[in-house]
């Protein structure tokens, strides 16, 4: 029990203040407060508080400090304490949305997929909490850093082979010496919140990862105007795709943390096309830099995000100059592949082989995706007149670009050779799979409303009764009819 308290307080503290943060972020937006946005905010905030708290312990390390609760969690605790001043502050005046009128069938659809959900987290905690650090790469390229750092007290530089054996020992070494510091700083703070290493409770962070990316998805979708059941319908598809489950269960692998810190940096750049508010803008930016530090290929998934920033901002030519730079990376590429040039002494030379049965049986044959694939390729085609609206059509460019970047990865680079195997490819897809399950909800829901039948014109109204719906005596607007008791239920 002491356990359970001092970990759950331990990332209550980081996920409260990422909410305070982003609630500060938007506290002037004048942007409703719904479920919808509270639900994004609070999902959104785990992400940013999980991210600022692996600053500060890095700030902590350069300042020479020892890691230690006074050292991290007073000063976060004091930082929290001010934004939520501020926040609630700017938060006063904000407008408060209604929840919406559905029908019966839909409201047993969300409170289904809803318990669906709620039984998933509860199994998949006890799968962290009861499973020791899985022997796979987090126990020789992640966790040996987050062991050592935790018994340091700090931060400590790890090296190659070569340099380990010239130092005679005296430095420290694991499998990928570079790998960026985020994932073993989450492990760190929740053995520091423990008071003692525990190889299976200090991977709390990677359930609290799906947990707060399904809210988040929920929260997005509803604000965007999705239906109460069709959000809900997303955050399901979510948080039930196969192999995001198995990086929860065997957490400690810094692709679920990837996964969703990009989804949501791409997901808040295009609520700010379609917002322009600096709040959104200035979310993404902080979710985008947070790839960086959490995988190597964080820094081309970051870049991924520009082509949908340009068809914004340009919208006429925008799109036009992402296709030509595609197109033209693609053709140097295939150049390259037939080439061999040599340029200040460097052989630049491409082999162009993709392993086409491994990445089919990936997509279409395994079930590490829950039909994902097939769903989003049969929706583009159904709804392909929406495709290039202007509202998703940033969101569109982005997956288009990810997927041309895993394209020339899987084609060109040496990471074919571990295609047949199944183990890169799917940890490298996971990295967009929960954006692409979101655009699929999108991009459905577009279309369903388009399509849906007309309701036939009301007749005209006479002077009078448009007088009566529309203004009281004296020009003001009249209130809005009460509904009947027999109105369907509210559903958030």
């Amino acid at each position: 029990m002491i356990d359970a308290l001092r970990l759950t307080a331990g990332w209550a503290l980081p996920w409260l203040l990422g909410i305070v943060l982003v609630a500060t972020l938007r506290a002037r937006s004048e942007r409703g407060i719904d479920v919808g946005e509270a639900a994004w905010i609070a999902g959104c905030g785990f992400f940013a508080g999980a991210f600022v708290l692996t600053l500060w312990m890095r700030a902590v390390s350069m300042m020479g400090l020892r890691f230690s609760l006074a050292t991290i969690a007073l000063p976060l605790l004091l930082v929290t304490l001010g934004l939520g001043a501020i926040a609630w502050r700017g938060l006063q005046g904000s407008r408060r949305a209604h929840a919406s009128a559905v029908s019966r069938a839909a409201r047993i659809l969300w409170l289904g997929l809803a318990g669906w959900m709620a039984l998933r987290f509860v199994l998949l905690l006890l799968e962290v909490l009861w499973t020791p650090l899985y022997p796979w790469d987090s126990w020789v390229q992640w966790a040996t850093k987050a062991r050592v750092w935790y018994g340091m007290g700090r931060i400590v530089p790890f090296v190659h082979s070569e340099q380990w054996f010239a130092a005679n020992g005296a430095a420290w070494f694991d499998a990928a010496p570079n790998y960026p510091a985020t994932v073993p700083l989450w492990q760190v703070w929740s053995s520091i919140a423990l008071g003692r290493w525990d190889d299976a409770l200090m991977n709390l962070p990677w359930w609290l990862t799906a947990v707060a990316l399904a809210i988040a998805v929920y929260g997005l979708l509803r604000a965007s105007g999705t239906s109460a059941p069709r959000a809900m319908i997303g955050a399901w598809l979510v948080s039930t795709l196969p192999l995001a489950n198995v990086h929860v269960a065997l957490a400690g692998y810094a692709d679920l943390p990837m996964a969703a810190y990009y989804a949501l940096a791409a997901l808040a750049l295009w609520r700010w096309t379609l917002s322009r508010q600096w709040a959104d803008a200035a979310l993404a930016l902080l979710l985008a830099l947070a790839c960086l530090t959490i995988k190597t290929p964080g820094i081309v998934w970051a870049l991924t995000l520009v082509p949908a920033v340009m068809v914004a901002l340009w919208p006429q030519r925008g799109l036009r100059v992402v296709g030509i730079g595609v197109a033209a990376t693609l053709f140097a590429l295939l150049v390259l592949a037939r080439t061999h040039p040599v340029v200040l002494g460097y052989r630049l030379h491409l082999d162009f082989a993709p392993s086409w049965e491994g990445l089919v049986e990936s997509f279409f044959l395994l079930g590490n995706w829950h039909l994902l694939w097939y769903a989003a390729i049969a929706i583009a085609m159904l709804a392909w007149r929406d495709l290039r609206s202007p509202r998703l059509l940033p969101l569109g460019v982005t997956i288009g670009v990810g997927f041309v970047f895993l394209a020339v990865v899987f084609a060109f680079t040496n990471a074919r050779n571990w295609v047949a195997g199944q183990t890169t490819i799917n940890r490298a897809v996971l990295h967009i799979a929960p954006l692409t399950a979101v655009w699929v909800v999108l991009l459905a829901s577009q279309w369903l409303e388009r399509n849906r039948p007309r309701r036939d014109a009301q007749p005209a109204e006479s002077p009078a009764t448009m007088q009566t719906a529309g203004t009281a005596a004296g020009g003001a607007p009249a209130p809005a009819p009460a509904e009947s008791p027999a109105a369907a239920p509210a559903i958030t």
